[in-house]
């Protein structure tokens, strides 16, 4: 057994490095974007690799699932695998695929058709919630409360198209959670973040704009907070996200709470089942819950924030028992991971 790992600092490789390092397990670092790569991977024999590919990067979006599908055409298992991959960081995919797999999920409705679209706005309700196919922390994410508004919408994602970064809401967002949390460390992220969302990192401007589809999905009234579960192998791991002030966004809100409170356990045994059927090792997703208390999933990920999950209190079991321990998820990945297939 030998490891590969394209290493990012701060990224999940950070602790995946460490854990190999503990167990005396060889491994090496490679630059997946070298020219040369397979060679690369031939000549250091190679059994397994590993890389956090980020949705935020447009390089590793383009080159991470070719790299990966070609490789594992010569027996190399890869972290993530292509069932854990093809629909990553894509809402448009993940809801066929859930819609298939028969898993109760808040109803989306997409198009690819200007006309089709205009039909629907005019037989549907709203509000609807509208979301770009991909971003993180609901950066894409917008309430359309009329037909009116649903009609530019349309019109937009049927023409010039949408920006796959929404600059302005991520420095609002942070200006928000600065003035909340008054603190030095904050200051500065709204600096760095600011000028990042009034003139856009460069390496935003190089994601293609989203056009010539369009996504709604239900609103579900009177949410005050989302979770998050995340199951690596037989441990689910909690989090609570509390939405934002006079909003019904929980994702990026940064309001989080660690210990598990009461809620419907139907979630944690939705999210074990799925994760067996999805054949993901580690697999994040997020729930809200109806008005009858029902758990409807919202979206899936094999990746997620590093390091916020330290302050996870402990696990639920497949049994739905709750586990009060200490928690490196970076580790209990890469240790499924290797343990998959021994």
């Amino acid at each position: 057994m030998k490891i590969a790992i394209h290493h990012r600092k701060g990224s999940f490789s950070d602790r995946w490095i460490e854990y190999l390092e503990e167990k005396n397990i060889p491994y090496v670092l490679l630059n997946a974007f070298d020219n040369d790569i397979i060679a690369q991977v031939k000549e250091h024999q190679v059994t397994h690799f590993m890389w956090h590919f980020n949705q935020n990067y447009y390089e590793d979006m383009l080159h991470a699932r070719t790299l990966f599908r070609s490789i594992s055409q010569i027996g190399i298992k890869t972290f993530p695998s292509e069932d854990a991959y093809w629909h990553f960081d894509d809402k448009v995919a993940q809801k066929y695929l859930l819609e298939a797999l028969e898993v109760p999920l808040v109803k989306a409705d997409v198009f690819y058709h200007k006309k089709e679209a205009e039909e629907y706005i005019e037989k549907t309700s709203f509000p609807k919630v509208f979301k770009l196919k991909g971003g993180a922390g609901s950066i894409n994410v917008k309430l359309i409360k009329t037909k009116s508004q649903a009609r530019k919408i349309v019109n937009q994602a049927f023409g010039s198209g949408f920006a796959a970064f929404d600059s302005w809401t991520v420095f609002t967002d942070t200006i928000e959670r600065f003035w909340r949390q008054k603190t030095t460390h904050n200051f500065l992220r709204v600096l760095k973040w600011g000028f990042k969302g009034i003139f856009v990192d460069r390496q935003y401007k190089v994601f293609p704009k989203q056009r010539n589809y369009v996504y709604f999905q239900e609103f579900i009234p009177g949410l005050t907070y989302d979770i998050r579960l995340i199951v690596i192998g037989d441990k689910c791991y909690y989090l609570k996200r509390n939405t934002r002030d006079n909003d019904f966004r929980a994702s990026g809100s940064g309001r989080l709470e660690f210990a598990p409170g009461k809620f419907n356990l139907e979630a944690v045994d939705i999210a074990f089942k799925t994760a067996r059927q999805l054949k993901m090792i580690c697999v994040a997703y997020d729930f809200i819950f109806d008005s009858e208390d029902r758990p409807l999933m919202v979206e899936i990920s094999y990746g997620f924030q590093p390091y916020v999950y330290d302050q996870c209190q402990g696990f639920f079991d497949p049994a739905l028992n709750w586990n009060e321990s200490k928690v490196n998820l970076e580790y209990e990945i890469v240790h499924n991971f290797l343990n998959e297939f021994t």
